[in-house]
């Protein structure tokens, strides 16, 4: 029963990462549960969310479709709302905060993992298609 005491880990899901069960047939929960012994708690940040509420209705009908299933899937996360400032990129708020709060963030973002890297976080990815990866201690 050690395992219990174990503190859970923070995991700030990035929106393409929302986007993997549609796009590989996987379920990211499932896989996260596996890769950190069950110990960790799905993040959704609001601006993420307000991201892919924006994919519902600016791109294209495959697209939309997964940002719907995406959305869905948020609701499996523990909801932050978050201030972006105007000079904010998405990415940027989830650098700040996930360095901020020393979380693990889950991507598929080549550029942000790099970014996240150099400040120390660890990064779950997506690795051959088919499971997950981690980049840096949790």
């Amino acid at each position: 029963m050690a395992d219990a005491k174990k503190e859970q880990i923070k995991v700030i899901l990035d929106t393409n990462f929302f986007f993997v069960p549609s796009q590989f047939n996987l379920d990211i929960f499932k896989e996260l549960s596996e890769l950190l012994n069950q110990r960790f708690e799905p993040i959704l940040l609001s601006s993420t969310h307000k991201e892919l509420q924006g994919l519902t209705k600016s791109s294209s009908p495959k697209e939309q479709k997964q940002a719907q299933l995406a959305l869905t899937l948020a609701q499996k996360c523990i909801s932050v709302n978050i201030e972006k400032a105007s000079d904010e990129t998405y990415d940027d708020v989830i650098v700040r905060i996930a360095e901020a709060w020393k979380a693990t963030v889950a991507t598929n973002d080549r550029e942000l993992r790099k970014r996240l890297r150099k400040v120390g976080v660890s990064v779950i990815f997506l690795r051959q298609k088919h499971r997950l990866g981690l980049d840096g201690a949790v």
